[in-house]
């Protein structure tokens, strides 16, 4: 997959068709059987987040669902002061290896 969509190099979003075709071309399934499994592949994923669990993927990161409690936020038009109620989000921590990868640095495994 390319790194930019154009000449001015601006980053692209890769969407599900694309992951899906990406298997496609190196997997040598059929496009129909690539998109089902990136589809299950994400489900899973998402079930396992929504379920409060940790998804780890080695060399790429971790989801992780964190709490929130209850605290007082600020209405920025107003200044009022409103509660905002406690709640769970997600949280992605990218993995050492995928920092590098971001910085362009080499990780000894891609350097064989």
């Amino acid at each position: 997959m390319p790194k930019f969509a154009d000449a001015e190099h601006a980053p692209r979003t890769i969407t599900r068709a694309d992951l899906a075709e990406a298997v496609y071309q190196r997997v040598g399934l059929s496009r129909t059987e690539s998109a089902e499994l990136v589809e299950m592949v994400l489900s899973e994923i998402a079930d396992t987040i929504a379920q409060g669990e940790t998804v780890k993927l080695s060399s790429f990161g971790s989801f992780v669902v964190r709490s929130k409690g209850e605290r007082i936020g600020r209405n920025p038009k107003t200044g009022v002061e409103v509660p905002i109620t406690p709640r769970r989000v997600m949280v992605f921590r990218p993995s050492n290896i995928l920092k590098l990868r971001i910085n362009g640095q080499v990780v000894a495994d891609e350097a064989e």
